[in-house]
């Protein structure tokens, strides 16, 4: 039996969704007792993204660890809004930054574009720091250390302000998968409605913005109605985009 197929195997009698392709790539990592103990890390459902310590996310590759959320396919969208929206030589804000990996997609589909990104952590921001330099985009990227819950001292500077924040229930993440529970909790937890970033942000960082700016979030499937609220609250209008299960995922307000 071949290395891949016993870790496969290894893989398959622990639950491990896709055991096949996560063997190949830990196999690709790894060799001898590294392998072993990847495998062995992976059978107990520690994430893979953090095993391997990258992953691919939009046109790039980051690293990844325990300080960060995992990039995943649908935070792709919010870029993806994000490159097609800004202006020509567009100035925009990413908050809660995690790997970097919104900001720094953008940054590297839109040269002309610059941008600030903001996270409460410091092991957290000196990731997304890696992460510009290895994508080149280091040079049109600042970084800021700071609680985006409270008030920017900027003031009309940015086109745009991006986030994918924290915005999922204490109760819902009870029953997250053992994997995700290993990201960090300030990373997922929104408040008791997971609205605590939305409404933060659109109090305090809209003077951020300037005339004719917008946002873009990242949101959870269900929460696109309360986005709506907040919107007309905000007096913005508020478009909502869906991701690849059909599921509302990102909005625009503006």
């Amino acid at each position: 039996m071949s290395d891949c197929t016993e870790i496969c195997e290894i893989l398959r009698e622990a639950g491990v969704e896709n055991a096949a392709y996560e063997a190949r790539l830990l196999c690709e990592a790894f060799s001898g007792e590294a392998l072993q103990k990847a495998a062995a890390r992976r059978a107990a459902h520690y994430p893979l993204q953090y095993i391997l310590g990258e992953w691919e996310f939009w046109r790039e590759r980051y690293e990844v660890n325990e300080h960060c959320l995992i990039p995943r396919p649908d935070t792709e969208h919010l870029v993806e809004a994000a490159i097609k929206k800004l202006p020509n030589g567009a100035h925009f804000f990413d908050l809660c930054t995690g790997s970097g990996c919104v900001a720094i997609s953008t940054l590297a589909s839109r040269p002309d574009t610059s941008a600030v990104a903001i996270d409460l952590f410091p092991e957290t921001l000196a990731l997304a720091a890696r992460n510009a330099a290895r994508n080149g985009v280091d040079a049109r990227l600042e970084l800021q250390l700071a609680d985006v819950l409270q008030e920017p001292c900027e003031k009309e500077v940015a086109d745009a302000i991006l986030s994918n924040p924290p915005y999922i229930r204490p109760d819902v993440i009870q029953g997250l998968s053992t994997e995700v529970k290993h990201e960090p909790y300030a990373a997922l937890y929104g408040g008791e409605d997971g609205l605590d970033f939305y409404r933060a942000i659109l109090d305090k960082w809209k003077k951020v913005l300037k005339r004719g700016g917008f946002f873009l979030f990242e949101i959870g499937y269900d929460q696109a109605d309360a986005l709506r609220a907040l919107a007309d609250a905000h007096g913005m209008q508020i478009t909502v985009f869906r991701d690849y299960g059909g599921n509302d995922r990102v909005v625009l307000l503006e």
